[in-house]
């Protein structure tokens, strides 16, 4: 089973890799359903793609946004430059780009989004029928129902399933609240997520007059969906021949690519984690609590009864180690603020956590030594860590 991770730039690309991600799904700067995700120039791209297959591994670019008339040509013009980068798939929702796709004569194949909304095997085989290697299945489906469809189509073609990450609150993804609200439509990547404002309800005859709704102190969060987290269900899912499984993430940070990519890794490769373990693990980065979202057959939004809050997070990234050395010391990028004597907690692109106190005085690459560094400035550190290691403060 593939573990298929996000990147919405160049360096969390590399980090996804590092971290143990098999193959990369990526946007470039037209096409994809992410505009503010940073995205890939198409330089970017030719480097991120030779560092994913130096490495053994796969990038997957996205080209999944539902386009206008006039703008096929700039997409079929940035599926053949991707072509000729070597891009191993191309991610597509909308048939008429498919369909242009196919003409082409691609090397490489086509996979279907998570846009397209597929819940039954008769659309998955339509699909293949077309001529796509891969289908992604909606996350409205239940673990059952992923069975029986891959009871009919397993080795017919290949599927995968979002296992970790944002869920939009809409079917697969197709929301016009955006649109209607802001003016930037959702199935044209620009989505401004409204669902996660903050809302308070109006009687229809008393305008101006807000009700004090709340779900907690923070205010009512009406559409805002749990993240999912399924890696209770990686096992059945690997049982039932799904081909891969995908993180959500590209306009996520590093932090969130290597603690998400890590833990799925550990999984993939064997390693069980109780429900509590795995929840605490994954609660170390920005979430909106978790939720097995359809996998059970119904939604049950307090199935993981873990955090209630929105965007929690007990720990901060406050640094990371590069691959520079300066006079056998290991140069380490300040992202927060970093304080001599501080114990930080270090996560390792193999998935090890451990702990490291900072020295009484931290010197920086200039030579100065100082009580606390800041973003921006690189500090340097005798202890043995690995380049890519997360060093984040985890709270009390």
């Amino acid at each position: 089973m593939e573990l298929l991770a996000p990147a919405g730039t160049l360096e969390k690309l590399k980090w996804a890799a590092v971290y143990g991600a098999d193959a990369v799904y990526f946007g470039t700067e037209f096409g994809s359903l992410r505009n503010f995700a940073g995205n890939f120039t198409f330089d970017e791209a030719a480097e991120g793609l030779r560092f994913l297959h130096e490495r053994g591994k796969k990038g997957y670019v996205t080209l999944n946004i539902y386009p206008f008339s006039e703008e096929y040509d700039r997409i079929i013009n940035t599926a053949k430059t991707l072509e000729d980068m070597g891009a191993d798939a191309f991610i597509v929702s909308d048939l008429g780009v498919f369909t242009e796709l196919k003409k082409l004569g691609l090397r490489a194949p086509l996979h279907i989004s998570t846009q397209a909304n597929t819940t039954s095997r008769q659309t998955v085989m339509a699909y293949k029928e077309l001529g796509a290697k891969r289908v992604n299945l909606a996350r409205e489906l239940s673990l059952d129902r992923i069975k029986g469809i891959l009871a009919k189509t397993r080795g017919l073609i290949e599927t995968e399933v979002f296992i970790h990450g944002a869920v939009c609150f809409s079917y697969s993804g197709r929301c016009a609240i955006s649109d209607y609200l802001t003016g930037h439509g959702a199935n044209r990547g620009e989505c401004k997520h409204p669902c996660r404002w903050r809302y308070f309800l109006m009687e229809e005859t008393r305008p101006g007059k807000y009700m004090p709704v709340f779900e907690d102190e923070r205010g009512l969060y009406l559409f805002n969906s749990k993240d999912l987290a399924l890696f209770e269900f990686v096992p059945a899912l690997k049982d039932a021949g799904v081909d891969s499984i995908k993180i959500e993430g590209r306009m996520k940070t590093v932090h969130y690519i290597a603690t998400a990519v890590s833990f799925y890794r550990q999984v993939l490769d064997g390693k069980r984690f109780s429900l509590e373990e795995g929840l605490n693990l994954l609660g170390r980065i920005p979430n909106r609590g978790f939720s097995a979202g359809f996998m059970k057959g119904s939604v049950r939004p307090y199935d993981y009864d873990f955090f209630i809050a929105d965007s929690v997070s007990d720990t901060i990234l406050v640094g990371d180690v590069t691959e520079e050395r300066v006079e056998g010391k290991w140069v380490v990028r300040v992202r927060n603020n970093i304080r001599a004597g501080e114990r930080l907690e270090t996560l390792s692109p193999d998935g090890t956590i451990s702990t490291i106190t900072m020295p009484p005085r931290l010197i920086v690459r200039d030579g100065n030594p100082v009580q606390c560094a800041n973003n921006s400035q690189h500090i340097l550190i005798e202890q043995e860590l690995r380049p890519y290691t997360i060093i984040r403060r985890v709270a009390a």
